[in-house]
């Protein structure tokens, strides 16, 4: 068979198997989770060295998120799997540092609690309103989990043995005062995209055309 008869072969593709890459590496992440906790919590938090591995762990994870997206978009492995999994394992990372920090004293826990609830609540959102269409990842989005990444970052360091401690401790405190501001807006904005998309998708459309015919 020629390129040009692949082409025009009607033949549908059979979906990727969730056996690969890109869910692997979410996988891994998702095991990450607890090594970065251990790390964060042992000794009381008291331990730089151990703050460190912490530090790199979370990176790590983090990569890890942008690497399984970018291989399952470009090789064309997205699979139910990994549509459900790779937001549980961004949500239990983000969500395992935010406890973390506060279980330290290192975080106040309304803000813990704040972002949790925002973060949880729009993911349960989004899975109640898939039968109406999805919600794409915007801007503000992904903008909350690039300053949620950098300053969990910089909570977990040992930033107290750091030259001029107090000037990268108020850094870490403005980005978190930041992230926090995006957090809240972006959720408020979710929301809004939400309720407007059980308005005006084809289902809610046909549902009131038939409430209209038997009125």
């Amino acid at each position: 068979m020629t390129a040009h008869d692949h082409l025009l072969d009607p033949t549908p593709k059979p979906p990727p198997s969730a056996w690969n890459v890109a869910n692997a590496l979410t996988i891994l992440r998702i095991c990450m989770v607890p090594v970065y906790g251990w790390l964060l919590l042992s000794q009381g938090g008291d331990n730089a060295t151990l703050r460190w591995w912490a530090a790199g762990v979370f990176v790590l994870a983090i990569a890890t998120d942008r690497i399984d997206g970018d291989l399952a978009r470009s090789r064309g492995l997205i699979t139910d799997f990994g549509k459900v999994a790779d937001p549980i394992a961004d949500k239990a990372l983000m969500g395992m540092a935010f406890v973390g920090l506060s279980l330290l004293g290192e975080l106040w826990w309304w803000v813990t609690v704040l972002v949790l609830v925002r973060e949880w609540g729009v993911t349960l959102m989004r899975f109640f309103v898939i039968r109406h269409g999805v919600m794409p990842a915007g801007r503000g989005g992904k903008l909350k989990t690039f300053l949620q990444s950098v300053t969990l970052t910089l909570f977990t360091l040992p930033l107290w043995t750091f030259p001029l401690a107090t000037a990268w401790t108020a850094a870490a405190w403005a980005t978190m005062a930041l992230a926090v501001a995006v957090t809240v807006v972006t959720g408020i904005d979710y929301v809004v995209k939400a309720h407007r998309l059980r308005q005006t998708s084809e289902r809610a459309l046909r549902k009131r055309a038939r409430a209209a015919k038997r009125g």
